[in-house]
């Protein structure tokens, strides 16, 4: 991102992350440089139909997940909410 190459930071309330689940962390920490304090990131998938709790299952994407949920879980930064709505939806308020 180019305002992020410009050290700009602090710019959006709100950021939704739905894609490749092995860049989830890469995509979240960029995010919690462009999201304002009391800013929103919303996480699609984190529960991955039940998958993150099986651990027989591992898959790329599942243990991606796996290791996303406990990176948050354990991050300072935000207030963390998981909504289990489809295949989890995953709020964290940075603070």
């Amino acid at each position: 991102d180019a305002r992020l190459a410009a050290g700009e930071s602090a710019l959006y309330d709100f950021a939704f992350i739905d894609a490749d689940k092995v860049n989830y962390l890469a995509y979240y920490e960029r995010l919690m440089k462009l999201v304002r304090p009391g800013g929103l990131i919303v996480v699609d998938n984190t529960l991955w139909g039940g998958e993150v709790a099986n651990p027989r299952n591992r898959d790329q994407d599942t243990v991606a997940l796996r290791e996303f949920n406990d990176v948050l879980l354990a991050d300072p930064r935000i207030d963390l909410s998981l909504l289990p709505l489809g295949d989890g939806l995953t709020l964290a308020r940075r603070r």
